[in-house]
C-alpha cells in the first residue's frame, strides 16, 4: 500500500522551493486543453518563486508529426509563458526531448528487471486484441495476466529471432494506491483492477507512464497540474515511483473538463471531424477527391484512412483542405485564435478562469494580477464552459486596455500570419488604423473593416446585400453621384470637411445623415461596415474615392 499522505508532508518538508512542468507530446498543436494546463503550472511557479520546465514528451514515433514541437513552442511564447528549463533555453536537466534520454530510461528499466518489478511480453497486436475480445464477451474488463513464471533473456532472444514484437510490463504491486489530490481529495485505486500495463514499447522507447515518472524525479518536480483523464494514469505512476526507490511522488491536481458549447469535451479532434463531415457531405458531380487529397499533399490512401477516422492529417494539411473547400473550423488550438484576431493577454485571462476562481468578483485581469490571485486550492471540481461570447468580451476589454506600442506590435504580428495586404501600412498609419476602429472586438474586425484603404480601386468587392439595400434602393446611386460632386468641388479633404459637407447635403435634402453616408461607404468599401466614413475618405483621399464612386455607378447604372 502507498502512503500518499506522508507523501504530501515530506515534500513541502524536503522541496521548499515548487517546481511545475508541462510537458506535451508533439502529436498536434497546442490546443486549449494544453495551454490551460501550461498556464496553471507556470502561474504556480511563478505564484511561489518556484521554477517552470517545458519538456517534449516525443517518444510516440507514429503520432508526432513534424510541424507540432515548434508550433507548441512559438504558441507558449505568444501566450507569454516562459520556462527556466527546455527547449531553447536549456538547463542543468537537459535534454529536455524524451526522445533523447533513452539511455537514462533504459538504466531505470533494467533496475526494475532485476527486481522482478518489470517483465517481458511477446504479444503481438492482434493476439492482444484477442484477449481484449474474450474479456468483452465475458463481460469483464480486460486485465493482463501476468505469467507464473517470468520470461528470461534467453527467451526474449528466442522470441526476436522468431519475429515476436518484445515488450516490457511493469509488475503492478498487489493492494490499495491512494492518491490525495489537491482538487479531487482521496481518490483509491484497487491495483487488482488496473493490471500491470507496457512501459517499454516494441520499438524500445518508452511509454508515457514510465517515461514521465522518471524525468518528474530527475528534474525535482514537486507539483503535478493536469486534466482529469491523467487521473487513472497517477496511480500506475505512483507504484512506479515507490518501486524505483524515489521516495515521495509530486502532488497532484487533476482539473476538471473544459465543456464546448455543443456540450461535448473540448476537443483538438473538432476539426479534423468537421473537415471529414463536410466532405463526405459534397454531393456535387464535379468534386474531385484526388484533388483535394493533392491540395493537402496526401495520397489516395491517406485520404481514404483520414475519411474512415483512421488516421489524421497534420495541421497544415488539414487548414490547406479546409481553406480549399471554403470551410471555416472552429478555433481550437491557440494558433488558431491568434489568427482570428485575438491578443494573448485576453487569452490567458480567459483560460485562467476554466477551471479556476480568483475568489472575488474580478473577471477581467491583466497578468500580473493572475499571478498575485493564483491559488491552486481553488481549482473547480465542476467543468467549465468554453464560452467564446464572454472571450469575445474579454478581447474587447483587453483591445482597450493595452498600451499603444504592445497593441502595434500585436497588429502587426496578426497582419503577418494572415498575409494581409494592411502590413503594408507604415505604424503611424496602423496606429490610426486601431485609433478609429477603437471598440473593435478582434484584431481580425480592425483588419476587414480597414482592408479597403489597401485594395487596388478597381479590384473591390461588392456585399450584394449592401448593393441592394444601399445603392440600388431609395435612391441611393442618385444621392452617390451628389456626394461624388460635392467631393471633386472640395479643395482639401479633412475628416471635419467631409463631415460637414455630409451633414448639410443631408439637410439639404432632409434625410437622416446614413442616407447620405452609407452609399459613399459602400462605393468605396464595397459594404456597410467601415471605420468612421470622414475618417475612411479622408484616408482613401480624393483622387481614389472619386474613381470608386465612378466605378460603382457604372457597375450599377442599369442593374434593376
Amino acid at each position: 500500500m502507498v502512503d500518499s499522505t506522508l507523501r504530501h508532508s515530506s515534500v513541502q518538508a524536503s522541496s521548499p522551493r515548487v517546481v511545475t512542468r508541462f510537458a506535451p507530446s508533439p502529436t498536434g498543436y497546442l490546443h486549449i486543453g494544453g495551454a490551460r494546463t501550461a498556464l496553471f503550472n507556470w502561474l504556480l511557479a511563478k505564484k511561489t518563486g518556484g521554477k517552470f520546465i517545458l519538456r517534449i514528451e516525443d517518444t510516440d514515433l507514429k503520432r508526432n508529426t513534424p510541424t507540432a514541437t515548434q508550433q507548441v513552442i512559438d504558441d507558449l511564447r505568444w501566450l507569454g509563458i516562459t520556462w527556466d528549463e527546455g527547449p531553447e533555453v536549456d538547463g542543468p536537466n537537459a535534454p529536455y526531448f524524451q526522445s533523447q534520454r533513452r539511455e537514462t530510461y533504459d538504466k531505470y528499466i533494467r533496475q526494475l528487471l532485476e527486481q522482478g518489478r518489470a517483465y517481458y511480453c511477446f504479444e503481438s497486436t492482434e493476439e492482444l486484441g484477442q484477449l481484449r475480445g474474450q474479456a468483452e464477451a465475458q463481460k469483464k474488463g480486460f486485465i493482463y495476466q501476468r505469467p507464473a513464471v517470468l520470461p528470461t533473456e534467453k527467451d526474449v532472444e528466442k522470441a526476436k529471432a522468431e519475429g515476436k514484437p518484445v515488450t516490457i510490463r511493469f509488475a503492478m504491486p498487489e493492494g490499495t494506491i491512494i492518491i490525495n489530490d489537491l482538487v479531487r481529495g482521496e481518490v483509491s485505486f484497487n491495483t487488482a483492477e488496473l493490471g500491470d500495463f507496457i512501459i517499454i514499447k516494441s520499438d524500445g522507447f518508452p511509454t508515457y507512464n514510465f517515461a514521465c515518472v522518471i524525468d518528474d524525479h530527475l528534474m525535482g518536480i514537486t507539483h503535478v497540474i493536469r486534466g482529469q483523464e491523467h487521473l487513472m494514469n497517477t496511480p500506475g505512476q505512483q507504484a512506479l515511483w515507490q518501486a524505483l526507490g524515489f521516495g515521495n511522488p509530486p502532488q497532484y491536481a487533476h482539473m476538471s473538463v473544459t465543456i464546448s458549447e455543443s456540450g461535448g469535451k473540448l476537443s483538438k479532434r473538432e476539426r479534423p471531424q468537421t473537415l471529414r463531415k463536410a466532405i463526405k457531405a459534397r454531393t456535387d458531380t464535379d468534386f474531385n477527391l484526388n484533388e483535394l487529397a493533392g491540395v493537402g499533399g496526401l495520397s489516395a490512401d491517406e485520404m481514404k484512412d483520414f475519411l474512415k477516422g483512421e488516421s489524421v492529417p497534420d495541421v497544415p494539411a488539414i487548414e490547406a483542405m479546409a481553406k480549399y473547400l471554403g470551410i471555416s473550423l472552429p478555433e481550437i488550438n491557440v494558433v488558431d485564435f491568434f489568427k482570428s484576431g485575438y491578443i494573448p493577454e485576453a487569452m490567458v485571462n480567459f483560460i485562467a478562469l476554466l477551471g479556476w476562481s480568483t475568489g472575488d468578483t474580478r473577471e477581467v485581469m491583466p497578468l500580473d494580477e493572475l499571478i498575485a490571485a493564483f491559488d491552486i486550492t481553488r481549482l473547480t471540481k465542476s467543468n467549465s464552459l468554453f464560452d467564446r461570447g464572454k472571450l469575445v468580451a474579454y478581447n474587447t476589454e483587453h483591445l482597450k486596455m493595452l498600451p499603444k506600442e504592445k497593441l502595434l506590435a500585436h497588429f502587426k504580428a496578426y497582419l503577418k500570419i494572415v498575409d494581409s495586404p494592411v502590413a503594408k501600412a507604415d505604424d503611424e498609419t496602423l496606429l490610426r488604423l486601431i485609433k478609429i476602429c477603437e471598440g473593435a472586438r478582434t484584431l481580425a474586425d480592425i483588419e476587414h473593416k480597414t482592408k479597403f484603404l489597401f485594395t487596388a480601386d478597381d479590384r473591390i468587392e461588392f456585399d450584394e446585400k449592401a448593393v441592394q439595400k444601399v445603392l440600388l434602393k431609395d435612391n441611393g446611386l442618385a444621392m452617390l453621384k451628389l456626394v461624388r460632386d460635392k467631393l471633386a468641388a472640395m479643395a482639401e479633404l479633412t475628416e471635419q470637411g467631409i463631415e460637414d459637407m455630409l451633414r448639410a447635403l443631408a439637410e439639404e435634402h432632409k434625410v437622416g445623415l446614413g442616407k447620405v453616408a452609407q452609399p459613399l461607404r459602400v462605393a468605396i468599401t464595397g459594404s456597410t461596415i467601415s471605420p468612421p466614413i470622414f475618417d475612411s475618405v479622408q484616408m482613401l483621399g480624393k483622387e481614389r474615392t472619386l474613381k470608386r464612386i465612378d466605378n460603382a455607378v457604372q457597375k450599377f447604372a442599369d442593374t434593376k
